[in-house]
């Protein structure tokens, strides 16, 4: 614990920082009783010895908590910090893996051990999935991690641990994904098979742009602004445990406007009309919303609901398998292979970092070099 002298009507008070059952930080002020004037030095004595004395109690108190009470500790403190939809994230990750594991080991906070932590990451990267098909990935697993160490670094910024037994902690090696791209004309085969399908419009658009699932699904009306012809990805809608709408995109660089291409204008106008015509037809039972991609009383279209429909389409009309997200993937391998260049790609897909962009379609710039070489070859031959 921390705390200050202040002076008030003449004398010392002890302002001391101290923290709830849930992280939340109180302001206890104690009287000194003794006049500012001469008293300092004894002041920051009885400040010491305050200090001294609430660290003590804390420590008994909280001896004989458990790790896994602790992260309880950790969530209800963190739920304030982070947005819904991390915390959610956090929330969901704690239930499903971290308590049920800790809870049945029984580890005391200020007892946890490295070798326990560690014990932990072997288990879940061998036998984490919840379907029982082996372990977990390495980004799962950063993701445990992650949630492990914040709550040990709050145990030792609130002076329970000493120091963090989250140090060499080893994660499972990183496995090279695996991405599958449409190429221009499958693309346009998928186009014209789902053309009377509810998500055609959805898809056409996500292609179009290579948005993010969230992206496309936060789609409102005041991001298309029809006279200056811009679309602008301010808006996301995710999925964790519920279904969460935000007013913000991933990150600073997700958030980036488009010029409005002829063809999505056509598809966006065209559901502009379709929307107020079913409003009149549902009438009161119209849920009204701001989202563009909606069924047709209004609803907005669920996350869940369209990587599950896209799966039973792809199979339907017999089309290679691509995870929804690969539209993405395949906008950006097309763009390379107009000889657009991966900076190009990085501002179109509102990547916050250009390794991200190289480390996915790295690959896919290959032939581009090799065209530029060749070309570049023949003037000076």
């Amino acid at each position: 614990m921390t705390g200050r002298l202040q002076e008030k009507n003449g004398n010392w008070y002890l302002i001391l920082n101290t923290y709830d059952s849930t992280g939340k930080r109180k302001l206890k002020w104690i009287s000194t009783g003794l006049p500012v004037k001469g008293n300092k030095k004894r002041a920051e004595k009885l400040l010491q010895d305050a200090i001294r004395e609430h660290d003590q109690q804390e420590g008994l108190a909280t001896s004989d908590i458990t790790f896994a009470d602790y992260i309880r500790v950790w969530l209800q403190y963190v739920q304030r910090k982070v947005d819904s939809v991390t915390y959610q994230g956090y929330l969901a990750l704690a239930n499903v893996h971290l308590l049920p594991y800790f809870d049945g080991k029984g580890n005391k906070l200020q007892e946890l051990t490295r070798e326990q932590i560690q014990a932990y990451i072997d288990e879940k990267a061998h036998n984490g999935r919840c379907d029982g098909k082996g372990g977990l990935s390495y980004s799962s697993m950063k993701l445990h991690k992650n949630i492990i160490n914040q709550t040990c670094n709050l145990a030792v910024q609130k002076k329970l641990l000493f120091k963090s037994p989250c140090e060499f902690i080893l994660l499972p090696q990183a496995k090279k994904l695996e991405y599958s791209f449409y190429t221009s004309e499958q693309m346009q085969q998928l186009f014209e098979v789902t053309k009377n399908d509810p998500m055609h419009n959805l898809i056409r658009i996500t292609a179009l742009y290579g948005l993010r699932r969230s992206e496309v699904l936060g789609i409102k009306w005041n991001s298309i602004n029809f006279d200056s012809d811009m679309l602008t990805i301010k808006h996301t809608v995710c999925k964790v445990t519920t279904v969460v709408e935000k007013d913000k995109t991933k990150n600073a660089s997700s958030h980036r406007s488009f010029p409005l291409l002829p063809e999505a204008k056509a598809v966006f106008e065209r559901i502009k009309v379709e929307q107020e015509q079913n409003a009149q037809v549902f009438g009161q039972d119209y849920h009204k919303s701001d989202y563009v991609f909606t069924w047709n009383d209004g609803r907005p279209f669920s996350p869940d609901y369209v990587s599950q429909h896209f799966a039973h389409l792809l199979k339907k009309h017999e089309l290679p398998h691509i995870r929804f997200h690969e539209l993405r993937h395949s906008c950006a391998s097309i763009l390379i292979s107009m000889g657009f260049t991966l900076k190009d790609i990085q501002e179109w897909l509102g990547h916050s970092d250009i390794k991200m962009t190289a480390n996915i379609y790295s690959h896919l710039d290959v032939e581009r070099k090799k065209s530029m070489a060749e070309r570049l070859s023949e003037k000076l031959a």
